[in-house]
């Protein structure tokens, strides 16, 4: 393993040691040494989880689908997810403080209930990160294809298969060779993508304001007749229902509100992690909302014609037919910002997932762990577990060419023709992270019950087990509402293609099962429960016959005790 040498003492970014010291000791009172450079304050660490969840690239993904569910206002649906994920982000920050370690869910799952827990946790966590690189990423090529129409006069396919591989490999080979020369570089991306994005949202709503809005803010009230299938732009059918028509409808905004827990994959680069990464979690969240909610308002009164008609032109044409009454100039300069939205929210969660990798491998829990868990020493970056999800990444865009005509039959299931293989497989991306999200929360509310008490710069103190209830509550309603097969014909198919996300999933779930049952790579994560602070959730379960670990940890043991005071100093942001 390479290591790179202690970062408190090489790299000038260090501004306040005593932050790198504390976070340093907190790290080896779990186990492990300080091999990845501690060069993030909080902006840094919120941009990366801010771009992640990105509401351009949602909304500019997603708005046709709420539109044409729910009519315009399902805008107001959007605080379901926002408030619910606040609830999510408050639990997960309470873990990120009290174990500020790189991985994240994986992490907290592993100390709160143990190895085989954690593990499954991570697999799924792991495997929905890397699919989603892959979705936003392929993402990118219509808006690339209209720009380089406009500027070149090119004419892309962007439904070309070949096409979507190559744009897609280009890109991602420029983000990982950001990822790999450095968290700071991650980090200036991220923080330009923040920028990026302010432009995007309220910049948006500014331009399209100033050129004038066609509807009153009574519009957004309204349904516009999306709950009659005469009248809907999709052609679906609640028969008059709202609540029929919001039940679906949620899923576009549930499809953006996620993100925010990368700000804990990149706990061991971050300054102060135990205090920043929960800040950064609910920033995220919150000013996510708020531009989210700014820009679909603004689309929805910019929506040119009036009552369904209008609607379903804008359903048909999407977010690029709004924006195309304003000048050419404006539109090309708002295709470069998505572009780059995409650019940056790609590039933040491939470099999240390669924590998660590097986190795993440093457990030995995956094959080739002793390769995946080397650190660069100049960079300092994990730069094979980069490079491992890149290959992984590229295999899973290949899936595009794998797309049959007409329907399949398979028993009671139905895949559906025309659709590319990679789209069956990022309709895991939400229901995985939703799936990662439950266990952690309830990895959390069984180390309580366990007794385990959260002892990090925040916590959320006697309201901690009603929060752990509620954020449960939420994930596991919307997560049945994401994977319920409901029939191909319905509108609940747009997102989950009937039974495809659930067969999906119940395949990842059994390729782990069958790599863990016959590797057993817990044995290598057991030897990483321990916390010196206080017994880990994990720790309070141990069986009393469970033999003693026939090696020692990977990392060998901890060389320094955790302080019990808070250091000094006001935080460094970069």
């Amino acid at each position: 393993m390479t290591h790179a040498a202690d970062p408190a003492h090489t790299n000038p970014a260090h501004t306040n040691p005593a932050h790198s010291d504390h976070d340093d000791a907190r790290l080896a009172s779990l186990g492990y040494q300080p091999q990845l450079r501690r060069v993030l304050g909080l902006f840094a660490n919120f941009s990366v989880a801010f771009t992640y969840l990105s509401p351009m690239v949602g909304i500019y993904s997603l708005f046709f689908l709420g539109l044409g569910m729910g009519g315009p206002a399902y805008i107001w649906l959007n605080f379901i997810p926002i408030i619910g994920m606040l609830f999510v982000a408050l639990v997960f920050g309470e873990l990120a403080s009290h174990y500020p370690v790189a991985g994240a869910l994986y992490q907290y799952s592993k100390f709160s209930v143990g190895a085989g827990y954690g593990w499954f946790v991570g697999w799924f966590y792991g495997f929905a990160l890397l699919i989603t690189v892959a979705a936003v990423d392929t993402g990118v090529v219509s808006y690339f294809a209209a720009l380089t129409h406009n500027w070149f006069g090119w004419s892309l396919d962007s439904g070309d298969h070949f096409t979507i591989l190559w744009v897609t490999v280009a890109l991602l080979l420029i983000q990982t060779i950001l990822n790999i020369t450095g968290a700071q570089v991650m980090g200036r991306v991220a923080q330009f993508g923040v920028y990026v994005e302010i432009v995007g949202t309220f910049g948006i709503a500014i331009i399209l304001a100033i050129h004038g809005f066609h509807h009153g803010f009574g519009y957004l009230f309204s349904t516009q007749g999306q709950t009659h299938a005469a009248t809907n732009g999709l052609e679906l059918n609640f028969h008059g229902s709202w609540l029929a028509a919001a039940l679906i409808a949620v899923l576009a905004p549930v499809y953006i509100y996620y993100g925010f827990e990368s700000a804990g994959d990149i706990s061991e680069e971050t300054k102060d992690a135990g205090r920043q990464v929960p800040r950064a979690m609910r920033l995220a969240v919150i000013w996510g909302g708020i531009g989210s909610m700014v820009l679909t308002a603004a689309l929805l009164l910019a929506i040119p014609g009036d009552g369904a008609a209008g609607v379903k032109d804008a359903v048909g044409g999407g977010v690029p037919f709004i924006l195309a009454q304003l000048p050419a100039g404006v539109q090309d300069f708002l295709l470069l910002m998505i572009i780059f939205a995409f650019f940056s929210c790609g590039t933040s969660i491939q470099g999240a997932g390669s924590r998660l990798m590097f986190s795993y491998s440093r457990d030995q829990a995956l094959p080739g762990s002793s390769w995946l868990r080397q650190v660069h020493q100049r960079f300092g970056t994990p730069v094979n577990a980069l490079i491992a999800g890149a290959v992984i990444t590229v295999l899973f865009v290949l899936l595009v060419f794998a797309s049959p005509a007409t329907n399949k039959h398979f028993l009671f299931i139905t895949y559906p023709g025309g659709v590319n293989a990679l789209v069956a497989l990022v309709s895991f991306g939400v229901s995985g992270i939703y799936l990662s999200f439950l266990l952690t929360v309830i990895a959390a509310f069984i180390a309580r019950r366990r007794g385990w008490i959260p002892e990090g710069s925040f916590t959320l103190g006697r309201w901690g087990e009603l929060v752990t209830w509620i954020a449960m509550l939420y994930l596991g309603l919307m997560l049945i509402n994401v994977v319920l097969p409901t029939g191909l014909s319905s509108p609940r198919a747009f997102f989950n293609l009937d039974w495809i996300t659930l067969v999906v999933m119940f395949v990842i779930a059994v390729v782990g099962a069958a790599y863990f049952f016959s590797a057993r790579p817990d044995r290598g994560v057991r030897h990483h429960l321990h916390d010196d602070l206080e017994p880990t959730g994990a720790e309070r379960e141990q069986p009393a016959d469970e033999p003693p670990a026939d090696e020692p940890p990977a990392d060998g043991p901890p060389t320094a005790e955790p302080p019990t005071a808070e250091p000094p100093g006001a935080p460094t942001q970069v």
